[in-house]
Parts: structure tokens; C-alpha cells; sequence
């Protein structure tokens, strides 16, 4: 019975800290929020009015800075990333990272170490992240529409107890009337890709 008790004991904290869920701050008008990702952030394939920060500027009223950068892999963002976030004090880091370490076949924990660092250096300079799920695009997958978020996403917000947008590109680069090519949305893709991420903001109480 004491072993079992102090099992017990050992095993609820655990528990807790596996159910517990980052408090999230809603954001004003105007507020500094930063995208950091490759070619889909940037807005390949659309203007750059098109692109998703810039629509999601327009729903939200916050002033997204696009850091998007087409063909950034995890680590190129990472090696980016402190002179943004010193440049921009963001609010809030969106971390859309790791298509390109698909496409280039780098090692999954590399990729995974990189955005981890990503997630944590946003953190610990004071901003709110929502890491955004991408999915193991290939044109194969794209062309049968069966996408799926890489299982690593998911993996990292609940090992960083971060919130997680999952599903979003996946959705939109299956559908071929979104797309400007197998892993690029066009503007109406960017456009659905923005509202479901402000709706999944305003879920999480960072949008009001």
C-alpha cells in the first residue's frame, strides 16, 4: 500500500503539468506580432497584400511583421530569429517552420531541435508563441489531397505546453483550387489560411 500510495503520488504531478495549458493574453489594435517562416509566410505564389500576415493584419488590427523567407529551413529561421525578435518585440512569435526541412529530407530531429529553439527563444524574450503544424508536403500527397501535419508539431506544443494551429496548411494545400502550385497557396488560400488562424486565436483568447 505505501508503494502504491507514493506511486500514486509521483504519477499526479506528472499528470497535471501534461493537462496544463499556457495562459494566453489577448492582444490590442496595433500590437507587434511576428511570422517567422519560409515561402508560405512570405506569400510565394500571391502578392505580397496576399500573403497571410498582411491578411491577418487586416482582421486582427495588429501590426504583423511578415519574416517569412523563401527556402528558410528551421535552421536558417533560428539563426534569424534573435535580431528580429531584438528589432520587433513581439507580442507574439508565429512559428510556421519546416517545409523545406521536408523537402530536403533533413533529419526529423534536427528539424525538431531547431524549431524547439525557435519556441523557446521567443518565450524567454517575453512573447506569446503559437507554433502552426506544416505538413510533410510532397506533390503526391498534394495531388490525392491527403496532407497531414507532420507528427512533430504536435509533439513540441505539448512537450513546451504551447498552443498548437493545427491543420490549417494542411487543409488549404490539399485543396488544388487554394493552391498555386503543390506546396504554395494562391491569394484565396492565404486568405482561408489567415481566418482559420484568427479563429483559432480568438479560441485561445489571444483575439478578442
Amino acid at each position: 500500500m505505501r508503494r502504491r500510495g507514493f506511486l500514486v503520488a509521483a504519477v499526479l504531478p506528472a499528470l497535471a503539468a501534461c493537462g496544463r495549458k499556457a495562459k494566453l493574453s489577448a492582444l490590442p489594435a496595433g500590437a507587434a506580432v511576428l511570422a517567422v517562416g519560409d515561402s508560405i509566410t512570405f506569400g510565394t505564389g500571391a502578392t505580397p497584400q496576399a500573403s497571410y500576415p498582411s491578411m491577418l493584419a487586416s482582421i486582427t488590427g495588429w501590426n504583423v511583421v511578415n519574416a517569412g523567407v523563401p527556402g528558410d529551413t528551421s535552421a536558417a529561421a533560428l539563426a534569424r530569429l534573435p535580431e528580429l525578435l531584438q528589432q520587433h518585440a513581439p507580442a507574439l512569435v508565429l512559428v510556421s517552420i519546416g517545409g523545406n526541412d521536408f523537402l530536403r529530407r533533413v533529419a526529423p530531429d534536427v528539424t525538431r531541435a531547431n524549431i524547439r529553439s525557435i519556441c523557446k527563444q521567443a518565450r524567454e524574450a517575453g512573447a506569446q508563441v503559437l507554433l502552426v503544424g506544416v505538413p510533410e508536403a510532397s506533390a503526391f500527397a498534394a495531388a490525392a489531397r491527403s496532407l497531414g501535419d507532420h507528427p512533430m508539431y504536435e509533439e513540441l506544443a505539448r512537450e513546451l505546453a504551447l498552443p498548437l494551429h493545427a491543420g490549417g496548411w494542411s487543409k488549404v494545400l490539399s485543396d488544388p483550387g487554394l493552391r498555386s502550385d503543390p506546396i504554395h497557396a494562391n491569394a484565396q488560400g492565404y486568405e482561408v489560411f489567415a481566418a482559420g488562424l484568427a479563429q483559432r486565436l480568438r479560441e485561445l483568447g489571444l483575439l478578442a
